[in-house]
């Protein structure tokens, strides 16, 4: 497979970490003071829970929103049972594409995806079997007394959206959705952390400004195929994609972009497309818009100001950005320190930052805690389907699309000659 999760270089360099601002405590006494429903960002989009994948997926795309709740089908308590959003239907995706790789036994030892496969082989996916498939998006909600330190604790662990429930029985039980880029939007705008802002990455505690290897990477002669196996076996939201010769930091591919271009897709063929092809794609509109690349590349440098990191974070309306070399000369001695092919050292994300914030309230902070459980599940599912292969896995070691990765019935494990599999 060309795609890779690159492991070569742990780089530990002297970390010049800033000291809290004297004045940090005042701040959070201030965000104590504010309601989560006031940063309210998008409207609730319900479906039913036996809406089948394929017209959700159609629904996410017409709506224009990120995310869907899955409404219950008997509600009692709560109203909803999930959610599902671009990260949950990448999974999906890569789950039909690849189906054809697990025995019988491997679907027996995971009984969601058996129930996925089940019900694509009797006719319907119901979405509610997808729901949070990702193990990115689980359904968070906090009432609407709460204030802004509760958001920033959920957001800190790695939640990306919350739901705000209404304490008026004469209204719906929900009021909206908060985002993680809503609050790191507010915090931009918090004019008392101005000089904070100010402050480079280098100086930060930002755990992987400077770790290679927790970079998830795809070559540009990898195909969408590959980054979509990437970005569910990884758990992570994109892949960077590098140059096949230097190694440098070519552009980004999310599960937005995945979700956007190959659903509308009527050939299997995007599923094979090379990632630079692809790439070209996703900035298409850009390029017939203006004439030009808004945002050619999602990365900024260890000597980055914190403020410039979270305008570009909002900018490209991405979740993480790549920190790659310092080109300007720059005498840092955290640059010096780097001897990395290529320009790519590390990641930044929206998680990361907003732990920063949370540290000055001292929130229990573990950005890495759903990244983790994800990667852990993974990882037990391969080594399960990898021992039970066997002779199989010389031929099957690339990767093989038999058809379309449908949303329709015969998309996942239906139809002649699917094996029944489903993804790894």
């Amino acid at each position: 497979m060309a795609a890779s999760r690159r492991m070569s270089f742990t780089i530990e360099p002297p970390q010049v970490v800033a000291d809290e601002p004297d004045d940090a405590q005042q701040w959070v006494e201030d965000w104590r003071n504010v309601l989560a429903k006031d940063l309210i960002d998008s409207r609730i989009v319900e479906i039913d829970a036996e809406t089948s994948v394929e017209d959700a997926c159609e629904i996410l795309l017409s709506e224009k929103t990120l995310c869907l709740a899955i409404k219950a089908a008997e509600p009692k308590e709560e109203p909803y049972v999930g959610l599902f959003d671009f990260a949950d239907l990448n999974a999906f995706l890569t789950l039909a594409a690849t189906r054809h790789t697990l025995l019988r036994e491997d679907l027996l030892d995971n009984p969601r995806v058996d129930a996925i496969v089940s019900a694509a082989r009797a006719g319907r996916v119901p979405i509610h079997l997808v729901s949070n498939l990702s193990e990115k998006n689980p359904l968070e909600s906090l009432p609407d007394s709460a204030s802004l330190i509760s958001l920033l604790q959920l957001f800190s662990r790695g939640a990306h959206r919350v739901l705000i429930r209404s304490s008026d029985p004469n209204t719906a039980p929900f009021l909206g959705i908060v985002s993680d880029r809503r609050l790191l939007t507010w915090f931009a705008a918090y004019a008392p952390t101005a000089a904070f802002l100010a402050t480079p990455l280098y100086s930060l505690s930002l755990p992987s400004l400077h770790l290679f290897s927790a970079v998830v990477t795809a070559t540009s002669t990898s195909s969408v195929l590959d980054a979509m196996r990437l970005m569910s076996e990884e758990g992570v939201s994109s892949v960077a994609v590098l140059d096949d010769d230097s190694g440098a930091l070519l552009s980004a591919v999310s599960v937005t972009d995945i979700g956007r271009i190959v659903v509308p897709s009527q050939s299997n063929q995007i599923l094979s497309t090379p990632l630079h092809q692809f790439i070209a794609l996703v900035k298409a509109p850009d390029g017939s818009t203006d004439g030009v690349d808004r945002y050619p590349v999602y990365a900024v440098s260890p000597t980055s100001l914190l403020s410039f990191t979270i305008q570009k974070l909002l900018a490209t309306n991405s979740h993480r950005l790549f920190i790659t070399r310092d080109t300007s000369g720059s005498t840092s001695p955290i640059i010096a320190f780097m001897r990395i092919p290529g320009n790519l050292t590390g990641i930044v994300s929206i998680v990361d930052i907003l732990s920063l914030f949370a540290r000055f309230a001292h929130l229990d902070v573990d950005p890495a805690r759903m990244q983790r459980h994800r990667r852990a599940s993974s990882a037990s599912t391969n080594s399960a389907h990898s021992a039970r292969s066997g002779s199989r896995s010389s031929s099957r070691s690339g990767v093989h699309v038999s058809r379309t990765p449908s949303l329709r019935t015969s998309g996942v494990g239906g139809g002649s000659g699917s094996g029944g599999g489903a993804a790894k």
